[in-house]
């Protein structure tokens, strides 16, 4: 079993059968008892809408486990529902988690899928399973430059010969883009709108770069000088402008690691491009600025959203390859 366990949407994979469980990373609970109400798109269901005694939490945050019982609470769940799906029981689990993260965090990791049924735990850098999903040839001794733009992280790494050569993290990623975006409509038209509603403008009319013809959409929050509910048009020109910080954000994540990579690997990079992945690799136009920005083809994975939870699944297939990478994989029994 292979889990893509994410800021803003978790996916697990079985061996053969693909993916079994895509839900968004989101808890209920009762305040009041700490009682889990729902998990997954029952629970993504309710921000926003939750009364006072029942709160809607993400145990993750920037990739991580911020809330270590919520997210046992969520994995296990998970984990339930695609053993249920693959009729299993006590799987073999390997978990993409971000590049860099501490001892102590990888630790969280291991013990919530330990205590949520896993037999054995395997964790893998998200990058390198990203790269694998995405069809990459990363045992190869041709360099080549992903960029995963997830919920929490963006991950901009060099990968060659099943390895990492080097790998810059940022904790500026899809859930940044819809702070800035929940910011701007604050800021500018003293409107509050939720996180839904920040993320469907986004999908909508967020951009990196102009649209041939400019788009509009309506939202709908509560004035925060009245009190009252109220709906009015915004542009994708000033969506693109409140997403220009965490944008310019990425590039400059990516500019560094180049100015970090090896001589002989950036010839190859010229070549092989640069790969965008994660659910950020969808905002219009991203690609072509990159391409702008920095000289180099750049293309958007087939299936952007899946890379690293395929990637997962590609890996348990073919233990030749699990062997092969076995730099990015840590293992606890």
């Amino acid at each position: 079993m292979g889990i893509d366990l994410g800021t803003a949407n978790t996916l697990v994979v079985l061996q053969h059968k693909g993916i079994v469980v895509q839900e968004p990373s989101v808890v209920a609970i009762d305040a009041k008892t700490q009682q889990v109400l729902a998990i997954g798109q029952e629970a993504y269901g309710m921000v926003g809408r939750t009364p006072g005694n029942l709160i809607a939490i993400r145990p993750l945050k920037d990739g991580v486990i911020a809330d270590f019982n919520m997210a046992e609470h969520m994995i296990r769940a998970f984990i339930n529902k695609a053993m249920t799906v693959g009729n299993i029981t006590a799987p073999r689990v390997l978990i993409g988690i971000p590049w860099g993260i501490t001892e102590l965090e990888k630790r969280a990791v291991f013990d919530a899928s330990k205590n949520a049924g896993a037999a054995e735990t395997y964790l893998i850098d998200e990058p390198m399973a990203a790269a694998v999903g995405a069809g990459l040839p990363v045992t190869a001794n041709t360099g080549h430059l992903i960029v995963d733009i997830g919920g929490g992280t963006t991950e901009v790494a060099v990968i060659a010969m099943g390895g990492i050569v080097t790998c810059k993290s940022i904790r500026v990623a899809g859930v940044e883009m819809d702070s800035t975006i929940l910011h701007h409509c604050r800021k500018h038209y003293n409107l509050l709108i939720g996180e839904r509603m920040a993320e469907t403008m986004k999908i909508e009319i967020g951009s990196a770069y102009p649209f041939e013809e400019e788009r509009h959409t309506t939202v709908r929050g509560r004035d925060l000088l009245s009190g009252l509910p109220r709906t009015f048009t915004l542009s994708s020109y000033e969506i693109r402008d409140a997403l220009s910080e965490p944008v310019h954000a990425i590039l400059e994540s990516i500019k560094l690691t180049l100015e970090k990579t090896p001589p002989e690997l950036a010839a190859d990079i010229m070549g092989t491009g640069i790969t965008l992945m994660g659910g950020g690799a969808l905002l219009h136009g991203l690609d072509q600025l990159i391409a702008e920005e920095t000289g180099i083809p750049v293309q958007v994975a087939k299936d952007p959203l899946s890379c690293v939870a395929l990637g997962t699944q590609l890996i348990l297939e073919q233990p030749h390859l699990m062997t092969a990478i076995s730099s990015s994989i840590a293992q606890r029994r």
